[in-house]
């Protein structure tokens, strides 16, 4: 690398200058209140960690989004955590081993190998929160609600909610006789929404006629609430796996309905995102202008086996860095008081009092000729009649 290029960073890793720096410290310090307010216990996992702890259970499917090194003290490989959901379920599990349900929230950068979409970071800045040992519907929708929340809190207002069941497809891959092979690949092309590469796959493996009207259904289950009952109706001779599944989703929806009654609504049978860990509810957040979903949630059953204990668990989770960058940067308004540099004891009384009551106190260091704009001031420091007095600039 020549001199001139060794300032660049690797793709996908940035740099967070000073105003950008505050104003994320300004959201992350709101949504950790927010969390705490509901009642959920902040937790701070290892950025690294042994590869044989990092990634088991869930974190398997995190394999090819982690960077491995080497740990020079015990020759064993090590992991960057590329997400911190397995690890507050190891929390919960093997740490905090509580009978009743845990409400347990994050919010620190991840690393990943490859970004979540084109020209993305792969430091994302995770925010989210996990609710173990409650199966029922009411913790989805205190996550649901509390992901709702947590996007309003930051800016984003106009939300639409994408809700699936993984259930609904998974029912009916084991109707259809798929094998594991089978059933990803079809995944693969339903996530593609790809009826005729479904239709082919479908032929191919010599799917009965009732089974593949089911599967191929689900490319067109998707829209407004409507879609819950047509969905009910076309299954209602399914399996009892996607029986229920339906009968959940609509537990979830009903009860958003009523303490979320403003809140859009959808479902999409088809969106199966987390498919590979998700065991229920699945919800997803969208925003106009934004193709991809904002903040991701749902149901994982039973990812606390991997450390001794099956929990019933439900979370979600997001993006800070990606939030914030779909906001409107507005710029923050000069506040501060510039006070000039003198060891006269009132004025250095008087400095150390505003900075205790919470202003923001700068002092101009001698030989600089500086403005208090430049500095971020909107006031100054001035001696009047031997006293020392906060003015306007």
């Amino acid at each position: 690398m020549s001199g001139k290029d060794r300032w660049l960073l690797p793709e996908g890793i940035e740099e967070v200058l000073p105003a950008d720096a505050w104003r994320q410290e300004r959201m992350r310090r709101r949504v950790l209140d927010l969390f705490r307010r509901w009642g959920y216990e902040l937790v701070r996992p290892p950025m690294i960690e042994y590869l044989d702890s990092l990634l088991t259970g869930l974190g398997q499917d995190l394999d090819l989004q982690t960077f491995k090194i080497t740990d020079q003290l015990s020759g064993r490989m090590m992991g960057i955590r590329p997400d911190m959901t397995p690890q507050a379920a190891r929390i919960d599990a093997h740490y905090l081993k509580r009978e009743g349900p845990a409400r347990l929230c994050y919010l620190a950068p991840v690393l990943r190998t490859r970004p979540d979409e084109f020209a993305g970071s792969r430091e994302p800045l995770q925010l989210g929160a996990e609710l173990f040992g409650h199966s029922g519907p009411e913790s989805d929708v205190e996550i649901l609600s509390l992901m709702v929340t947590t996007l309003d809190i930051l800016g984003l207002e106009t939300l639409h909610i994408d809700l699936g069941h993984v259930g609904v497809f998974r029912g009916l891959a084991a109707e259809a006789g798929l094998d594991v092979a089978q059933e990803a690949e079809l995944f693969s092309a339903l996530q593609r929404k790809a009826r005729s590469d479904i239709e082919i796959l479908l032929q191919a493996w010599q799917v009965g006629t009732v089974q593949k009207a089911r599967l191929l259904a689900l490319v067109e289950l998707n829209g407004d609430e409507a879609v819950l009952p047509q969905a009910e109706a076309l299954f209602a001779e399914a399996s009892e796996p996607v029986r229920k599944a339906l009968a959940d989703l609509r537990a979830v929806f009903e009860l958003a309905r009523r303490q979320r009654p403003g809140l859009s609504l959808n479902f999409d049978l088809a969106e199966l995102s987390g498919y590979g860990y998700h065991t229920g509810v699945a919800f997803s957040a969208f925003v106009p202008g934004h193709g991809r979903a904002v903040a991701k949630g749902g149901r994982y059953d039973g990812i606390g086996k991997a450390f001794g204990r099956d929990r019933a668990a439900t979370g979600f989770s997001s993006d800070l860095r990606q939030l914030l960058g779909l906001l409107p940067a507005a710029p923050e308004p000069a506040t501060g008081i510039l006070a000039p540099y003198d060891d006269d004891p009132g004025l250095l009384a008087e400095i150390q009092h505003l900075r205790e009551s919470g202003e923001r106190v700068v002092v101009r260091l001698p030989g600089v000729s500086v403005s208090a704009a430049d500095l971020g001031c909107d006031r100054e420091l001035v001696r009047r009649d031997g006293a020392w007095i906060v003015n306007k600039v």
